[in-house]
């Protein structure tokens, strides 16, 4: 099963936002809400495809509330994710899964919210440590070039 997660701006309660408007509530309507984060929203959908079609079908939402829309799918690695431009790019063709590995954004996950994240560049087999604030676990996600030097 591919996951969406949604992270929620600082300012906004995510969930709240999401069903309290009949447009996104009846996009997400057949699916579980789970909060694995703090202000997150994340959803299990059948496929890569099936997770980008349902982030287009909330854009406006997006635009609003959310910070981060973030995409797993373990046929691409079984514990990293994506960011919706680079699901996207995979989706689209554009982007061959086996390369999406090489720019990274690496969050700290701190009694389950996430923290500031940092960019890294992947030059070997192990990550740089997370370095920014002391936290329990991190969350790593691939991002597209345009995106790593944003």
């Amino acid at each position: 099963m591919t996951r969406v997660c949604l992270v929620g701006k600082e300012d906004v309660e995510l969930r709240y936002e999401l069903v309290s408007r009949e447009t996104s509530r009846e996009a997400l309507a057949t699916y579980d809400l789970r909060e694995p984060y703090e202000n997150t929203v994340a959803v299990e959908t059948v496929s890569l495809g099936a997770a980008v079609s349902l982030l287009n079908d909330l854009a406006w939402y997006l635009v609003r509330f959310v910070d981060e829309s973030l995409v797993f799918d373990p046929s691409i690695d079984d514990e990293e994710w994506l960011s919706r431009a680079l699901a996207e790019a995979v989706r689209d063709g554009e982007v061959a899964p086996e390369e999406t590995g090489r720019h990274l954004k690496v969050y700290g996950v701190d009694d389950g919210a996430l923290r500031e994240p940092m960019f890294v560049a992947r030059t070997g087999p192990e990550l740089p440590e997370y370095d920014l604030h002391e936290v329990d676990e991190t969350l790593v996600v691939r991002v597209t070039e345009a995106e790593f030097g944003a």
